[in-house]
């Protein structure tokens, strides 16, 4: 199984973002955009995992859910990753509790860590990955969809859960979902 953590934005949340994304796919025809079912923020990508871990996933898990109360981000704005002239990803700006993010995204790495996960940043950078581009070289279309999120705001999201997603041919199936209790 390929596995990741997340949290969902909602249905509201979701649905403006798929509206600018197709805006976005005019300006940026050649790049791969997230499908709306793969609009989330993860927290920490586990790759490729026996089905027989998921009891030690569940155990490493849940006791970080006890740990943090649910919160409110809200998404808007975007830049990209990679050099102006040749942009690799597009994403949107995630605001609100981000440190209350940074937290729960800090607690999952660290529950998951004795059972050999690594988190692959040293530091988390919240963001909503919209496209990629799909040469490797970059994609400068993706900057001016950058410059076009100049000033959006595509609303707020109540963070009360996160999701260990197993990722299977372009589906997300949540394999183990955790409350936000504290």
């Amino acid at each position: 199984m390929r596995l990741f953590t997340a949290v969902t934005l909602g249905t509201d949340l979701e649905a403006r973002a798929t509206d600018a994304m197709r805006a976005l796919r005019v300006r940026a025809p050649r790049a791969r955009f997230v499908q709306p079912e793969g609009l989330h923020l993860t927290l920490l990508f586990l790759g490729e995992v026996p089905e027989s871990s998921l009891d030690a996933l569940r155990e490493a898990l849940e006791p970080v859910g006890v740990m943090h109360a649910p919160f409110t981000l809200s998404v808007g704005g975007g830049g990209f990753f990679g050099p102006p002239a040749h942009p690799r990803v597009l994403w949107a700006d995630v605001r609100g509790d981000v440190a209350a993010l940074k937290a729960l995204q800090a607690d999952v790495a660290q529950g998951l860590e004795p059972l050999g996960f690594k988190s692959e940043h040293a530091e988390y950078t919240a963001h909503l990955t919209l496209a990629r581009a799909r040469e490797s070289r970059g994609d400068p279309a993706l900057a001016d969809c950058a410059r076009s999120l100049v000033g959006s705001d595509w609303g707020h999201a109540h963070v009360d859960r996160f999701i260990l997603f197993e990722s299977r041919t372009g589906q997300y199936l949540p394999r183990l979902e955790v409350p936000l209790t504290a």
